[in-house]
């Protein structure tokens, strides 16, 4: 018998597989609230940013659903709901991982080789946002238009293709469903703000800053996407069972 290839999975997967048995076994029945997710992730020992894909991924599913301000509970399984990806969805955090470490250094290049017209190609998606009304999807295509046009300076295919696909991951299911929670017209003023330094750190030709101001804004960006939901304290008591903290 040929054996089969092992496809490794990510870790936020075996978080949400974990979760999901406590849930089919009743430890959380429907309508309880899930401890919150600093307690989870201190129960699982992994990071709040996985905590919270592996949340995500459950809510698409519809086992979960994420009330902001009150907590994650428990709901009763629609005989439609969306089965577990079976193909490997990228996380948003392993995506934002990804752009901070590439597009970094491709600002950096950069500032090396913007040209005045490049400046002016960078400005005039910049100036897109004085029209209204900014609705998400109208962010989000601006969004993409502006690191398109830092990697385009470059005229390298390959590397604008790789950015797109890059940015593009954020129209999955789970990215999606996160964006719902904390992606609003502060998030994007705050952006445009950081787009704003790295093209002043390409027009001013300083690779070094160009390089940091692109960090800077991918990691704020990781920062807005892990904003605590602001669950409430949970009043009951906790105790460990199963590897994960439960009430009492």
């Amino acid at each position: 018998m040929p054996l089969a290839v092992i496809e490794p999975r990510r870790l936020y997967q075996h978080v949400a597989d974990r979760l999901r048995q406590l849930i089919d076994r009743g430890e959380y029945s429907v309508g309880s609230r899930l401890p919150a997710e600093r307690e989870l992730a201190k129960a699982l020992g992994v990071s709040r940013p996985t905590i919270r894909e592996a949340l995500i991924a459950l809510e698409v599913e519809g086992r979960l659903k994420i009330r902001v301000g009150s907590g994650i509970y428990v709901m009763a399984l629609p005989p439609s709901a969306a089965r577990p990806a079976q193909e490997p969805i990228e996380g948003p955090f392993e995506v934002l991982r990804a752009r901070a470490f590439v597009e970094s250094a491709i600002a950096e290049e950069v500032a090396r080789r913007a040209t005045d017209a490049d400046i002016a190609r960078i400005d005039a998606v910049l100036a897109e946002l004085d029209a209204k009304p900014l609705t998400r999807e109208r962010w989000i295509a601006i969004d993409r238009r502006f690191h398109i046009a830092i990697v385009a300076t470059l005229n390298n295919a390959v590397l604008t293709r790789t950015i797109g696909e890059l940015f593009d991951q954020r129209i999955n299911p789970y990215f999606e469903r996160l964006a719902r929670y904390v992606v609003n017209a502060s998030t994007h003023l705050a952006a445009h703000k950081e787009h704003v330094a790295i093209r002043d750190a390409v027009a001013a030709r300083d690779p070094e800053r160009a390089r940091a101001a692109m960090h800077e804004h991918l990691k704020r960006s990781h920062r807005r996407y892990a904003k605590d939901f602001g669950e409430q304290p949970q009043p009951l008591a906790m105790k460990a069972q199963n590897g994960v903290r439960v009430r009492v």
